[in-house]
Protein backbone atom coordinates (compact mmCIF):
# COMPACT_ATOMS: atom_id res chain seq x y z
CA UNK A 1 0.00 0.00 0.00
CA UNK A 2 1.19 3.12 -0.81
CA UNK A 3 2.08 5.45 2.09
CA UNK A 4 -0.42 7.95 0.55
CA UNK A 5 -3.52 5.59 0.83
CA UNK A 6 -3.26 5.07 4.26
CA UNK A 7 -5.43 8.24 5.47
CA UNK A 8 -8.24 6.55 3.58
CA UNK A 9 -7.52 3.20 4.52
CA UNK A 10 -7.46 4.09 8.32
CA UNK A 11 -10.82 6.71 7.81
CA UNK A 12 -12.72 3.29 6.48
CA UNK A 13 -11.85 1.31 9.69
CA UNK A 14 -12.70 4.08 11.53
CA UNK A 15 -16.21 4.69 9.88
CA UNK A 16 -17.18 1.20 9.25
CA UNK A 17 -15.83 -0.85 12.19
CA UNK A 18 -14.39 -3.67 10.60
CA UNK A 19 -10.99 -5.18 10.32
CA UNK A 20 -9.16 -6.78 7.04
CA UNK A 21 -11.15 -10.42 8.49
CA UNK A 22 -14.32 -8.73 8.31
CA UNK A 23 -14.53 -8.61 12.22
CA UNK A 24 -16.80 -5.91 13.04
CA UNK A 25 -15.81 -3.72 16.45
CA UNK A 26 -17.51 -1.11 18.75
CA UNK A 27 -15.85 2.01 18.04
CA UNK A 28 -16.58 4.69 21.78
CA UNK A 29 -14.67 7.68 22.04
CA UNK A 30 -13.74 7.82 25.82
CA UNK A 31 -11.18 9.93 27.94
CA UNK A 32 -9.39 9.55 31.00
CA UNK A 33 -7.72 11.70 33.52
CA UNK A 34 -3.54 11.64 33.71
CA UNK A 35 -2.87 11.08 37.57
CA UNK A 36 -0.78 13.77 38.92
CA UNK A 37 -1.46 16.34 35.94
CA UNK A 38 -4.85 18.62 34.53
CA UNK A 39 -4.37 16.86 31.19
CA UNK A 40 -6.73 14.21 30.03
CA UNK A 41 -6.21 11.10 27.50
CA UNK A 42 -8.54 10.52 24.57
CA UNK A 43 -8.64 7.42 23.58
CA UNK A 44 -11.21 5.16 21.37
CA UNK A 45 -12.49 1.72 22.98
CA UNK A 46 -12.47 -0.86 20.19
CA UNK A 47 -14.40 -3.89 21.58
CA UNK A 48 -15.73 -7.11 19.09
CA UNK A 49 -19.17 -6.56 18.72
CA UNK A 50 -19.76 -9.95 19.29
CA UNK A 51 -18.23 -9.84 22.81
CA UNK A 52 -14.88 -11.69 22.39
CA UNK A 53 -12.47 -11.60 24.87
CA UNK A 54 -10.43 -14.83 23.89
CA UNK A 55 -7.52 -12.63 22.47
CA UNK A 56 -6.27 -11.93 25.86
CA UNK A 57 -6.39 -12.89 29.52
CA UNK A 58 -8.47 -11.42 32.09
CA UNK A 59 -6.30 -11.56 35.01
CA UNK A 60 -4.70 -8.70 36.44
CA UNK A 61 -0.55 -8.37 37.32
CA UNK A 62 1.66 -5.71 38.60
CA UNK A 63 3.31 -3.74 35.59
CA UNK A 64 6.76 -2.94 36.01
CA UNK A 65 7.34 -2.30 32.18
CA UNK A 66 6.03 -0.46 29.17
CA UNK A 67 7.53 -2.30 25.67
CA UNK A 68 6.76 -0.38 22.22
CA UNK A 69 6.38 -2.26 19.31
CA UNK A 70 5.46 -0.87 15.55
CA UNK A 71 2.71 -3.56 13.97
CA UNK A 72 4.66 -4.17 10.43
CA UNK A 73 1.63 -3.63 8.79
CA UNK A 74 -1.53 -1.24 8.39
CA UNK A 75 -4.38 -0.45 10.78
CA UNK A 76 -7.33 -2.90 9.30
CA UNK A 77 -4.92 -5.38 9.74
CA UNK A 78 -3.38 -4.63 12.96
CA UNK A 79 -6.59 -4.73 14.37
CA UNK A 80 -7.27 -8.54 12.76
CA UNK A 81 -3.70 -9.90 13.76
CA UNK A 82 -4.33 -8.82 17.76
CA UNK A 83 -7.60 -9.29 17.86
CA UNK A 84 -7.43 -13.24 16.67
CA UNK A 85 -10.23 -15.62 18.86
CA UNK A 86 -8.07 -17.95 21.19
CA UNK A 87 -4.73 -16.59 19.71
CA UNK A 88 -4.21 -14.43 22.78
CA UNK A 89 -1.52 -12.45 20.63
CA UNK A 90 -2.40 -9.07 21.55
CA UNK A 91 -1.43 -5.89 23.02
CA UNK A 92 -4.20 -3.38 25.16
CA UNK A 93 -3.02 -0.21 22.35
CA UNK A 94 -2.52 0.42 19.14
CA UNK A 95 -1.77 3.83 17.47
CA UNK A 96 -3.45 4.63 14.03
CA UNK A 97 -0.97 7.21 12.01
CA UNK A 98 -3.75 9.74 12.67
CA UNK A 99 -2.94 9.67 16.17
CA UNK A 100 -5.77 7.87 17.61
CA UNK A 101 -5.34 5.63 20.79
CA UNK A 102 -7.36 2.28 20.13
CA UNK A 103 -7.21 0.72 23.76
CA UNK A 104 -8.03 -3.07 22.84
CA UNK A 105 -8.80 -4.19 26.21
CA UNK A 106 -7.73 -3.11 30.22
CA UNK A 107 -3.93 -2.94 30.49
CA UNK A 108 -4.45 -4.19 33.83
CA UNK A 109 -4.71 -7.62 31.90
CA UNK A 110 -2.09 -9.52 29.77
CA UNK A 111 -1.47 -11.24 26.45
CA UNK A 112 1.78 -12.60 24.86
CA UNK A 113 3.45 -9.71 22.67
CA UNK A 114 7.04 -10.77 23.04
CA UNK A 115 7.67 -14.08 21.33
CA UNK A 116 8.51 -17.60 22.42
CA UNK A 117 12.41 -16.95 22.43
CA UNK A 118 11.85 -14.00 24.23
CA UNK A 119 14.70 -13.18 26.96
CA UNK A 120 12.79 -13.70 30.44
CA UNK A 121 10.06 -15.58 28.93
CA UNK A 122 6.82 -14.70 26.97
CA UNK A 123 4.36 -15.33 29.60
CA UNK A 124 6.08 -13.87 32.36
CA UNK A 125 7.28 -10.62 30.33
CA UNK A 126 3.44 -10.57 29.37
CA UNK A 127 2.19 -10.66 32.81
CA UNK A 128 5.08 -8.04 33.98
CA UNK A 129 4.85 -5.43 31.08
CA UNK A 130 2.50 -2.87 28.97
CA UNK A 131 2.71 -3.58 25.19
CA UNK A 132 1.70 -0.82 22.81
CA UNK A 133 1.78 -0.81 18.76
CA UNK A 134 2.44 1.33 16.72
CA UNK A 135 0.93 1.36 13.40
CA UNK A 136 3.98 1.35 10.94
CA UNK A 137 4.37 -0.38 8.11
CA UNK A 138 8.42 -0.99 9.57
CA UNK A 139 11.18 -1.23 7.42
CA UNK A 140 11.10 -1.14 3.32
CA UNK A 141 13.68 -2.26 0.33
CA UNK A 142 14.71 -0.36 -2.32
CA UNK A 143 14.49 -1.41 -5.91
CA UNK A 144 15.04 1.09 -8.29
CA UNK A 145 13.60 4.69 -7.17
CA UNK A 146 10.85 2.91 -5.10
CA UNK A 147 10.51 1.76 -1.64
CA UNK A 148 8.82 -1.63 -1.19
CA UNK A 149 6.64 -3.45 1.38
CA UNK A 150 8.66 -6.76 2.98
CA UNK A 151 6.01 -8.58 1.95
CA UNK A 152 5.87 -7.95 -1.87
CA UNK A 153 8.86 -6.47 -4.25
CA UNK A 154 5.30 -4.63 -6.38
CA UNK A 155 4.24 -3.07 -2.63
CA UNK A 156 5.12 0.67 -3.47
CA UNK A 157 5.22 2.14 -0.30
CA UNK A 158 6.73 5.62 -1.81
CA UNK A 159 9.64 6.81 -4.41
CA UNK A 160 12.92 7.46 -3.13
CA UNK A 161 12.59 11.09 -3.40
CA UNK A 162 9.16 11.25 -1.06
CA UNK A 163 11.69 11.40 2.01
CA UNK A 164 9.09 12.70 4.48
CA UNK A 165 8.11 9.14 4.39
CA UNK A 166 10.84 7.34 5.32
CA UNK A 167 14.15 7.17 7.43
CA UNK A 168 17.30 5.79 6.30
CA UNK A 169 20.23 4.97 8.39
CA UNK A 170 23.75 5.54 7.79
CA UNK A 171 24.33 2.26 9.65
CA UNK A 172 21.90 0.08 8.78
CA UNK A 173 19.94 -1.93 11.57
CA UNK A 174 19.41 -5.13 12.07
CA UNK A 175 20.98 -5.36 8.25
CA UNK A 176 18.31 -2.95 7.33
CA UNK A 177 18.66 1.26 5.78
CA UNK A 178 14.99 2.37 5.38
CA UNK A 179 12.09 2.60 7.81
CA UNK A 180 8.85 4.02 7.40
CA UNK A 181 8.14 7.38 9.27
CA UNK A 182 5.72 7.88 12.62
CA UNK A 183 3.69 10.23 11.95
CA UNK A 184 3.76 13.51 14.52
CA UNK A 185 -0.08 12.77 15.44
CA UNK A 186 1.42 8.95 16.91
CA UNK A 187 4.22 10.67 18.42
CA UNK A 188 2.52 13.55 20.62
CA UNK A 189 -0.35 10.54 20.80
CA UNK A 190 2.48 8.12 22.06
CA UNK A 191 3.90 10.80 24.58
CA UNK A 192 0.40 10.86 26.37
CA UNK A 193 -0.22 7.55 26.54
CA UNK A 194 3.26 6.90 28.46
CA UNK A 195 2.52 9.62 30.82
CA UNK A 196 -0.93 8.00 31.81
CA UNK A 197 0.25 4.74 31.83
CA UNK A 198 3.52 5.77 34.02
CA UNK A 199 1.37 7.37 36.50
CA UNK A 200 -1.58 4.80 36.66
CA UNK A 201 1.30 1.80 37.30
CA UNK A 202 3.95 3.55 39.01
CA UNK A 203 6.52 2.90 36.50
CA UNK A 204 9.22 5.31 36.20
CA UNK A 205 9.79 7.13 33.09
CA UNK A 206 13.09 5.77 32.57
CA UNK A 207 14.99 4.25 29.39
CA UNK A 208 17.47 1.96 28.74
CA UNK A 209 21.06 4.04 27.56
CA UNK A 210 21.38 4.46 23.92
CA UNK A 211 23.92 1.82 24.08
CA UNK A 212 21.71 -0.72 25.13
CA UNK A 213 18.42 0.83 23.82
CA UNK A 214 18.93 -1.31 20.14
CA UNK A 215 20.14 -4.43 21.57
CA UNK A 216 19.03 -7.60 23.60
CA UNK A 217 19.79 -7.11 27.19
CA UNK A 218 21.10 -9.46 29.91
CA UNK A 219 18.27 -11.30 30.86
CA UNK A 220 18.62 -10.21 34.79
CA UNK A 221 18.48 -6.66 34.20
CA UNK A 222 16.14 -6.52 31.42
CA UNK A 223 13.66 -8.24 33.75
CA UNK A 224 14.28 -6.55 36.49
CA UNK A 225 14.43 -2.86 35.04
CA UNK A 226 10.97 -0.61 35.32
CA UNK A 227 10.37 1.95 32.77
CA UNK A 228 10.24 1.74 28.82
CA UNK A 229 11.77 -0.74 26.73
CA UNK A 230 10.91 -1.81 22.97
CA UNK A 231 10.56 -5.39 21.74
CA UNK A 232 14.15 -5.49 20.25
CA UNK A 233 15.71 -5.69 23.71
CA UNK A 234 13.84 -9.27 24.01
CA UNK A 235 14.59 -10.52 21.12
CA UNK A 236 17.93 -11.00 19.10
CA UNK A 237 16.73 -11.54 15.42
CA UNK A 238 13.23 -11.52 13.42
CA UNK A 239 12.28 -8.16 14.91
CA UNK A 240 13.16 -4.55 14.21
CA UNK A 241 10.23 -2.95 16.65
CA UNK A 242 11.91 -0.54 17.64
CA UNK A 243 15.47 0.79 16.32
CA UNK A 244 17.13 3.86 15.75
CA UNK A 245 14.81 4.93 13.08
CA UNK A 246 12.67 5.84 15.65
CA UNK A 247 12.72 9.27 17.41
CA UNK A 248 13.27 8.57 21.00
CA UNK A 249 14.99 11.91 21.78
CA UNK A 250 11.46 13.25 21.12
CA UNK A 251 9.47 10.74 23.32
CA UNK A 252 12.20 11.79 26.23
CA UNK A 253 11.94 14.99 25.97
CA UNK A 254 7.95 14.62 25.76
CA UNK A 255 8.25 13.02 29.18
CA UNK A 256 10.18 15.12 31.01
Amino acid sequence: MKATSITKHEKSFFDTGRDSAGKEFLLTPSSVPIQGSMEMMEYMQCRPKNGDTSFYVQEKHTKKQIVLHYTAGYLKGDVAALSKPNYRVSVPFIIARNGTILNMWSSAYWAYHLGSKAIGGNTKGGKRTIAIEMSNIGFLKRIGEQLVTVYNNNDVYCHINETQLYTKLDTPFRGEHYFATHTAKQYNSLILLLRYLTAEYNIPTAFLSEDKRYVVVDENELVNFKGITSHVNYRSSGKWDIGPAFDWKKIIEGLI
